[in-house]
């Protein structure tokens, strides 16, 4: 007599991502749950199934997901100028101007993802409030660079935020001054927020916030998402609210997993093994985000010495050593799985000694070596220098690294001259992580970037610019396999969450989250996965896409 099940795929290159290269014909689900992989033949054999999808060949993948982003903000960013295509100043002046055509005056303006380091000209400055009054004067404008670290405004915004001469934001913030002493519309880390309080936000209006999440929520179905890790940033004004999710969940709109990571303390609701196992359970609490440098696009990542291209500055770091050890301490105390932000080296290093000093404690504090282990690793967020020396620290500690493939599409123009040929070939090391024997998740930090996996793949794998760019790769020698590749995105990105028993490879008793795409991506040119589509997308076996 036949198992039920209540699906049954069949005739696939289905790709399990269990081991490299571990294949099956066909995949059974009953109650959200696989429960059979193996071949078309003994599934229809053993199983029945009121619904029998012949894939017809078609490759199979485990559901991608996003390791870090700020899914929340992307919504925001929704209702705001986005200035990402601009190639020049011109351009950005041109687009702000036309918002303000259409906006009464006196109503602010806000843009979003401009990147300097795109311009066709004058691309190694950033704009000023002289800019952006050629924009409007009779509209307070504020924009954030892509990175978010910096943010430009014009005289009306320093105006309204009663912004003058001299004026000294303090530590783990800088609000740049003219020679005259008078700010010059410049802001870097902390500082962005002076703004956030004053400018009204369109999503604090119910429905518009869930017509705008419900829009971008089905966009992350459509590039494959099943999973994503979404961060709350306060420095941003960047909210993240489970209940948004679970609204959407209950009126049946939530097509994929949410993992909430706030910044600031909380308890962590605990789960039973119930709970836990539930493969309809989509939103959950992740950790707690914790910054300790700027963006390297901002030159406020913080480096062990002064950048090449700017030698009058070595970065920024938003808290000294014994607050960051303190922050990651208290938090790792009360459960909670720190998430740390670092970008440069002198940022990487301080983030080492702090989980070194956190684990110290402990111990000091009476914890065992199997409570320690049993905790999630601690995350280090971009990790995109790291000297030798950091990498064997690195290797001692219980750390899973986020890194964002995609951001070397855009850096690897400019990285070298910003921090010179030697630290260059101590950055974006990830062939190096990999071969030390580091587990790393692939994320986007979306609205920074796009959060098309597929974007990231390709970039991990090629180590090319969107243009195919250079030829061989950007430091061929850090290339990720495919399947190293895709492991970011899937079974290494469920470990770091410590969902890995349910989620991340497709073998029995794992969840059935799954993507159906338009190629094989491990056996066509490098070049072409930038342009993989996905053609079905199921979460706990529901198809939650179809194109």
């Amino acid at each position: 007599m036949k198992t039920a099940a209540d699906s049954i795929f069949i005739n696939g290159k289905i790709y399990t991502m269990v081991s490299e290269n571990d294949t099956a014909e066909a995949l059974c689900v009953k109650d959200g749950v696989i429960v059979y992989t193996g071949t078309t033949q003994e599934a229809l054999e053993r199983f029945t199934a009121p619904q029998v999808v012949d894939l017809e060949g078609k490759t199979m993948l485990p559901g991608l997901g996003d390791s870090h982003l700020h899914f929340f903000a992307y919504c925001q960013t929704q209702t705001m100028v986005d200035l990402s295509g601009c190639k020049s100043k011109e351009e950005m002046i041109a687009a702000l101007a036309a918002k303000a055509a259409k906006t009464p005056k006196g109503q602010w303006i806000k843009g979003t993802n401009f990147d300097e380091s795109k311009w066709v000209a004058d691309n190694d400055h950033l704009p000023t409030k002289a800019d952006l009054d050629q924009a409007s004067t009779e509209h307070p404008i504020f924009m954030k660079r892509v990175c978010l670290h910096t943010a430009v405004a014009n005289s009306a915004a320093l105006e309204k935020a009663g912004i003058g001469q001299g004026y000294d934001y303090g530590p783990g913030g800088l609000v740049e001054l003219d020679e005259n002493g008078m700010p010059n519309g410049v802001f870097r880390e902390q500082a962005t927020k002076l703004f956030d309080a004053l400018i009204p936000d369109p999503t604090k209006v119910p429905e518009t916030k869930r017509q705008i999440m419900k829009a971008a929520l089905a966009d992350a179905a459509r590039v494959g998402m099943t999973t994503i890790h979404t961060y709350a940033a306060e420095i941003w004004k960047y909210e993240e609210n489970p209940e948004d999710y679970l609204e959407l969940d209950r009126q049946g709109e939530l097509p994929l997993r949410v993992v909430i990571y706030l910044d600031t303390l909380y308890h962590k609701p605990y789960l039973t093994y119930k709970q836990m196992a539930d493969p309809y359970r989509k939103v959950g609490y992740g950790g707690y985000k914790i910054f300790s440098d700027g963006s390297l696009g901002s030159r406020s990542a913080k480096l062990l010495a002064p950048y090449s291209d700017d030698p009058s500055t070595d970065g920024i770091l938003v808290q000294t050593q014994e607050q960051l050890n303190e922050q990651m301490y208290t938090a790792y105390r009360m459960g909670l799985q720190p998430a740390t932000h670092c970008i440069g080296d002198k940022g990487t290093d301080c983030v080492l000694t702090a989980i070194e000093y956190t684990l110290a404690k402990c111990r000091e504090d009476g914890m065992t070596e199997q409570e320690l282990a049993d905790r999630d690793p601690f995350r280090i967020i971009h990790a995109q220098m790291a000297t030798d020396e950091m990498v064997e620290r690195m290797k001692k500690l219980p750390v899973v690294l986020d890194i964002q493939p995609v951001f070397l599409e855009t850096d690897m123009h400019w990285v070298i001259e910003r921090i010179g040929p030697e630290r260059a070939a101590y950055s974006y090391r990830w062939k190096t992580y990999r071969d030390a024997g580091l587990i790393m998740t692939g994320g986007s930090d979306c609205p920074v970037e796009p959060f098309s996996p597929w974007l990231n793949i390709y970039t991990a794998v090629a180590r090319k610019d969107f243009q195919h760019q250079p030829a061989g790769g950007y430091q061929p020698e850090e290339k990720l396999s495919v399947y190293d590749a895709v492991c970011l995105f899937t079974k290494n990105l469920h470990y770091a969450a410590g969902m890995d028993a349910y989620l991340g490879t497709l073998e029995p008793g794992k969840f059935a989250d799954m993507v159906v795409i338009d190629r094989n991506i491990f056996t066509i040119p490098e070049d072409d996965i930038m342009d993989t589509q996905v053609e079905k997308t199921y979460l706990a076996g529901k198809e939650v896409y179809s194109k």
